[in-house]
């Protein structure tokens, strides 16, 4: 009987959840939560962590649309939605008036999540305080990942000398459905408050990961120091980096590299590649995920309508078994027009903390501090299991000098990333990035016939989202971005 009430309270919590997460008003939040959520016990709050709606973000479609990876075939552009064709053009205004952000929703909603359990937990009924101070770091940390996506969106790239006085993305620490003001904190003071948060969470979290959806030791450090990145603040992401690869170690689940030339070949696990790609592990089993987050990628694998501009299907040598997750037709569609490729897998984006990202990080960071050598190496970890070996190595003539090896590095993260919305985030940092100033962004439109229909420049005032109207209507006095 005792179990069996158990399994009822499990299910009770997370029918609330359910409950919490989709009943719902209009505000700023987006989609806010009526009442209050009814935990108790350290089980509860520990239960409210496992919600799938923590996992599933739908955040990364925006930023899909904005890299410069990517190009639009016609045929389906012109028939796609608006937000995406705004998006691609780097339009101002994106969403219509009444309009919610996509962007914006879900990890609002998980903001209110996480600020019931950090706020919450200490008042649990049962459990340890080594018990209650994990799981509030847990949540400490998944609110420094969801506030580094919107500071990401919202707020302009990291500058040292203006983050103080840009605009940011208000900080909410409530869970508070009757909170109606809010006010835009400082790019510097949004920064600050992930490292804080990520800071203070590191020390209590979990050692060893053991589940991909839940966040531990090595994932937060592998996070901050990608925070750290953005900050341009290199020597002290370098040191993260490292530790979060020492920690991985201690783990109780496989967290590796994929070798694409095993899984691949006959037999290999990434077999047969059918009509909706290679057969690709899911988040929650991939072994290259730390900290698992996904988004349903529908533009580029059933819509059609993004593709990989042709000067990034030149980055790929004809032996990178990346090109096996890339077709040059259209989902029950024709042959796009010259060597346009789409995207035909995984159809999930994974973009929480992943074991290539870091080893690019990492390159990235001893590069930028002098240890070419150091860099050249991973960056050849990561392509050494991406192709045969004997095409995996760095050329000698980029890897001994540092701007070289940088762009090296760049390409191979749209090589490694294409079409999944890191690039954006890429091309923010770099704008106010001394080695890259310059650099000027377009996207490319093609008709039918391959020949070119329209072309976009990125107007850096773009490297910002601005506010959907509702939030602006919402907040009267709160600044929209230009």
């Amino acid at each position: 009987m005792k179990q069996r009430n158990k399994h009822i309270r499990v299910i009770g919590i997370s029918m609330l959840l359910i409950t919490v997460l989709f009943s719902c008003k209009k505000n700023f939040l987006e989609v806010t939560p009526k009442g209050n959520l009814i935990a108790q016990t350290v089980s509860d709050y520990n239960l409210m962590l496992n919600s799938l709606s923590l996992e599933n973000i739908d955040s990364q479609d925006g930023a899909i649309a904005m890299g410069d990876e990517v190009a639009a075939a016609n045929d389906y552009f012109s028939s796609s939605l608006l937000a995406v064709q705004r998006r691609f053009a780097w339009d101002a205004v994106v969403y219509d008036p009444g309009q919610v952000a996509v962007e914006m929703t879900v990890p609002m909603q998980n903001l209110y999540t996480y600020n019931a359990i950090i706020n919450g937990i200490s008042a649990a009924t049962d459990g340890t305080a080594q018990q209650k101070a994990s799981i509030q770091a847990e949540a400490m940390a998944g609110r420094a990942w969801t506030n580094f996506m919107l500071i990401n969106y919202y707020g302009k790239p990291y500058a040292e000398a203006t983050a103080a006085t840009d605009p940011g993305f208000p900080i909410i620490t409530v869970a508070d459905v009757t909170q109606t003001k809010f006010v835009r904190a400082s790019v510097k003071d949004m920064y600050d408050f992930i490292v804080s948060d990520l800071t203070s969470a590191i020390a209590a979290l979990p050692a060893q990961t053991t589940f991909r959806s839940r966040m531990s030791k090595p994932a937060a450090e592998g996070l901050l120091a990608k925070v750290y990145m953005f900050m341009g603040k290199f020597s002290q992401a370098l040191p993260l980096l490292n530790q979060s690869f020492t920690d991985m170690g201690n783990s109780t689940i496989p967290i590796a590299l994929y070798n694409y030339n095993v899984t691949f070949a006959t037999g290999g696990s990434f077999l047969p590649l059918g009509f909706f790609g290679p057969t690709y592990p899911s988040v929650v089993s991939n072994t290259e995920n730390l900290y698992s987050k996904q988004a349903i990628d529908n533009w580029t694998f059933t819509n059609n309508e993004l593709v990989i501009s042709p000067a990034t299907v030149a980055l790929f040598g004809s032996s990178d078994l990346r090109l096996n997750f890339y077709a040059n037709s259209a989902f029950f569609g024709a042959n796009y027009p010259g060597v346009l490729l789409r995207r035909v897998g995984p159809i999930e984006d994974q973009y929480g903390v992943v074991l290539p990202d870091l080893y690019l990080l990492r390159a990235e960071c001893k590069a930028r501090l002098g240890d070419l050598a150091g860099a050249k190496t991973d960056v050849e970890t990561l392509r050494s299991n991406r192709m045969p070996a004997a095409d995996a190595s760095v050329p000698a003539a980029t890897a001994g000098k540092q701007l070289s090896l940088l762009n090296f590095i760049f390409d191979e993260r749209t090589r490694e990333f294409a079409v999944q919305g890191y690039r954006w985030f890429d091309m923010r940092r770099l704008s106010v990035d001394p080695l890259f100033t310059g650099t000027t962004y377009t996207h490319t439109l093609y008709s039918t016939s391959g020949s070119i229909t329209s072309t976009f420049a990125l107007d850096p005032l773009r490297f910002t989202m601005r506010f959907p109207q509702t939030v602006i209507d919402e907040n009267p006095g709160m600044e929209n971005n230009p």
